[in-house]
């Protein structure tokens, strides 16, 4: 393993075998921490031995943090719809909770000291079923969120997995910490600032709805636009921000290039 750059997937399939007979919380915390810092431990070690330049570096340590991140939900989903239920959508089909990491990570540039950034987003409201109780859909992503959130980052004694800051998510600290794609929707196209705008630039999907086996529905014109039937944000409204940020940066480029009069 120190002498080689590990194929895609790797680290999903390694940690997934880990995993496999875990049963509760702590034991998950402990693997998964277990597991991160041996693998920081092999990524540094090839750096410093000059096995590895910056670029494979850092595409390693966000790999290893989408691992961490997308096979911790799994577990933790499985759990949380044992205790609540599950949200359904409207088809009747099993929702995920979609994890977007944003900023380093999102860019596939994290480096041993970045912080992880994530957004929470579901798709569609309602209330869980065919638990011992039912509550809605944004409660049920909120406490999801919270425990994906604490397996992460508690500090035990095996150290801790990857720093969470939720903060870029709309609105901040003063937000829920999960919203629906109609919330989303709603933000970015009413509320959103210019730095917002590019911090997009650099958002992608690391859990949840690629490892539900969801298949995104195409693209549509524009985020919460009236007459859409999008269910995943991603599809929709990420674009959306991606086209409309880069056709405001080149805007202000060809106007910085007109001559003053």
């Amino acid at each position: 393993d120190l002498q080689r750059r590990y194929p895609p997937f790797t680290y999903a399939e390694r940690l997934r075998s880990l995993l496999a007979e875990v049963t509760d919380e702590v034991q998950l915390q402990r693997q998964l921490r277990r597991f991160r810092r041996r693998e920081m431990i092999r990524i540094a070690w090839r750096d410093l031995a000059g096995h590895s330049d910056l670029d494979e570096v850092t595409a390693e340590l966000s790999a290893l943090a989408d691992a961490c991140i997308a096979l911790a939900l799994q577990r933790l989903y499985g759990w949380h719809c044992e205790q609540w239920g599950t949200p359904l959508d409207s088809a009747g089909q099993p929702q995920q909770l979609i994890v977007l990491g944003m900023g380093k990570l999102g860019a596939g540039e994290l480096n041993f000291s970045s912080d992880v950034d994530l957004i929470y987003a579901y798709a569609q409201e309602g209330e869980t079923q065919g638990g011992p109780r039912s509550i809605s859909h944004q409660e049920f992503f909120i406490r999801l969120a919270q425990r994906l959130g604490n397996a992460l980052s508690n500090i035990t004694g095996d150290g801790y997995v990857f720093r969470v800051d939720t903060r870029l998510r709309p609105f901040g600290e003063a937000s829920a910490l999960a919203l629906s794609f109609d919330g989303l929707a709603d933000y970015y196209q009413v509320h959103v600032r210019d730095w917002e705008r590019y911090a997009m630039l650099k958002a992608r999907v690391v859990a949840g709805e690629r490892e539900g086996g969801q298949n995104l529905p195409p693209a549509a014109d524009g985020p919460g636009r009236a007459g859409t039937s999008c269910s995943a944000p991603t599809s929709c409204w990420l674009p959306t921000i991606h086209g409309k940020a880069r056709s405001r940066r080149r805007s202000r480029g060809a106007a910085s290039r007109a001559p003053r009069r």
